[in-house]
């Protein structure tokens, strides 16, 4: 099995081009990762070798490629005199710096997509909210950012003053929470193709950079996966916690293992397990439950890892709101087994983070 000792001894063979030394004896090659069969690492040049960037991120996936148990390798990019990104490519982590006014971060976090892991992330802002606390969402999936259309102003644009260093982003109201997004600065149309770098450039100014106020809580909504997201938070932020929702199949389990596994590593407290799409309750009679997509898969994961199953979310007819204009199920139909679930959830994690409402 390889190991993070093996991927450095197969990588002493790439050279400075410059120099002649190892890039890993210049700590060029840090924070080695290895989730077979996947491997993360990060690659931090200085200025005056950039020119070698490409050269040397293609020998690494060459040399790392010869191990049988590897087949996906992934490459952070970093220049060690950017102190955003920081310097773990020297053995070091940035330290973590907490948000003005910002008094718990969660994270909602999933391995794959598909699982409703935004659908939870904005009903459980909008209903510790509507316990009484102030509330902000940061909508950090920066390639699918679909927050805006659930909160129903996808066509609403937020206010952004100042350039550079100094730009501040304004964040929206609605539904009783602050909520920035990419989906709010783009087309609706419009893709983002970025890489690591220019990614994690963005959500530490959706974290730092946005007139957040203050806040009891800030919800950040996840792209799927273990990757340049995951990592600019953890690295960035002190976390509360972390929520990792998943689906009732055993098979759903791989990916949500290698999230749960990631936070663990990068010591953020996983505050438990959320199992969505558990059941399907009929419109003509509430009593009734179909496990559509199985059973068990929450609780497995949950035992797997020793933390709780904080919630099991069923599911309802999608109930609409002015035409194609969606909102969140506690805001329009407060009433309904989905929202009240929700409700029973947020007052979980209240009680878990704090005991007294400051």
């Amino acid at each position: 099995m390889t190991t993070a000792d093996d991927v450095l001894k197969v990588l002493k063979s790439i050279e400075d081009s410059g120099s002649g030394k190892s890039v890993v004896a210049l700590n060029w090659v840090g924070e080695v990762r290895v989730n077979l069969p996947r491997v993360v690492l990060r690659l931090s040049l200085p200025d005056f070798a950039q020119k070698q960037r490409d050269r040397i991120a293609k020998e690494i996936k060459q040399l790392l490629l010869k191990f049988d148990d590897v087949s996906d390798i992934q490459i952070e990019l970093a220049n060690v005199t950017n102190p955003s990104i920081g310097n773990a490519g020297h053995g070091e982590i940035t330290s973590l710096q907490p948000i003005r006014g910002i008094k718990k971060i969660i994270a909602v976090s999933s391995g794959k997509g598909g699982v409703g892991k935004t659908t939870v992330a904005v009903n459980l802002a909008c209903s510790i909210a509507q316990q009484g606390f102030k509330v902000g969402l940061l909508d950090a999936d920066i390639y699918g950012p679909n927050t805006p259309t659930m909160l129903g102003i996808g066509d609403v644009s937020p206010e952004v003053s100042g350039e550079g260093a100094n730009q501040k982003i304004t964040p929206i109201d609605t539904c009783g929470i602050s909520m920035v997004s990419m989906g709010l600065l783009i087309d609706e149309d419009q893709p983002v193709i970025w890489r690591g770098p220019m990614l994690n450039g963005i959500i530490r100014q959706f974290l730092y950079q946005t007139n957040w106020g203050n806040k009891d809580f800030l919800v950040v909504d996840l792209p799927p996966g273990t990757g340049d997201a995951q990592l600019s938070l953890a690295q960035s932020v002190p976390m509360a916690g972390v929520l990792i929702v998943t689906t009732p199949q055993r098979v759903a389990l791989e990916d949500s293992r290698r999230g749960l596994a990631m936070f663990k590593k990068m010591n953020v407290p996983v505050l438990g397990v959320i199992e969505n799409m558990t059941a399907f309750i009929p419109p003509d009679n509430s009593n009734k439950r179909y496990e559509l997509f199985g059973a068990g898969g929450g609780q497995q994961l949950a035992s797997e890892n020793d933390v709780p199953l904080l919630s099991q979310i069923p599911m309802e007819m999608p109930i609409l709101q002015n035409g194609n204009k969606t909102m969140p199920l506690v805001n329009i139909a407060p009433d309904s087994i989905t929202a009240t679930e929700f409700k029973r959830l947020s007052r979980l994690i209240i009680n878990q983070l704090i005991k007294t409402k400051n």
